[in-house]
């Protein structure tokens, strides 16, 4: 019923919502599901890391987060590789100013990160789910984001873990980055972006945008970003 009301005083304000019952609500819960399997090297992972950093940290994110009917959103921030690894680095923050993005910004710099072997995108999509059960704050949006370099090929397939958040109400978006190298000495069998379309993204308003390598990663992050937090395709400006 709490859910029901939020959702109808989402739908039918024209003002932001605030006060105390805005800190009992946000208007995106995220879990941001990211690749660290050894498909990605040292220097790739901390431009993944950067790009995460700088976009949640920008201005223009953090404006687009304050426009939104509650001004606020929650983000987890978990890392994954095979199915016996996943991690969250950083749990439920909720960001509604400047100084919460940049202190997110600051924690995720500070945090320690692990490489392991393998690709399992239904272990992400498992671990993110169990997390999103954990959200302190009411949501008008569940979103889980995942990133990564590689196809599943750990663990039950993709879809199956996709099929199952669906049923649950969330929607996973996808950032695919684009990596000419190998996985262990084998392309993956099909284009990664194809591989997003039919296996990883789901649910309503689902999307996918995709970095044409580790360099381009950041400007894809936050242009991500805003268009979650927003809902819908975003009309203003895009961060360099």
């Amino acid at each position: 019923m709490r859910r029901r009301t939020l959702l109808a005083a989402a739908g039918a304000a024209a003002v932001p919502l605030r006060g105390p019952r805005a800190e009992e609500a946000v208007d995106v819960a995220l879990v941001l599901a990211v690749d660290v399997s050894r498909s990605i090297d040292e220097d790739e992972a901390r431009l993944q890391r950067e790009g995460y950093r700088t976009a949640v940290s920008d201005p223009v994110v953090v404006a687009a987060i304050r426009g939104g009917m509650i001004g606020a959103v929650g983000i987890a921030y978990v890392e994954w590789a095979g199915i016996e690894y996943q991690r969250t680095v950083i749990p439920w923050r909720r960001i509604a100013t400047q100084a919460h993005a940049d202190a997110w910004a600051a924690e995720l710099a500070e945090a320690p990160r692990a490489s392991l072997s393998w690709t399992s995108i239904s272990g992400a999509i498992r671990h993110s789910r169990a997390t999103m059960a954990e959200c302190p704050w009411e949501a008008t949006r569940r979103v889980i984001d995942v990133s990564g370099d590689g196809v599943n090929n750990s663990g039950p397939p993709a879809d199956r873990e996709r099929d199952a958040a669906v049923a649950e109400g969330m929607t996973i978006n996808g950032l695919p980055i684009v990596n000419d190298r190998p996985t262990f000495g084998r392309l993956p069998p099909v284009p990664l972006d194809d591989y997003y379309r039919e296996n990883v993204i789901g649910g309503d308003g689902a999307f996918m945008i995709v970095a044409e390598d580790f360099e381009s990663f950041g400007v894809a992050v936050k242009r991500k970003l805003i268009r979650e937090i927003a809902g819908r395709p975003w009309d203003g400006p895009i961060p360099a």
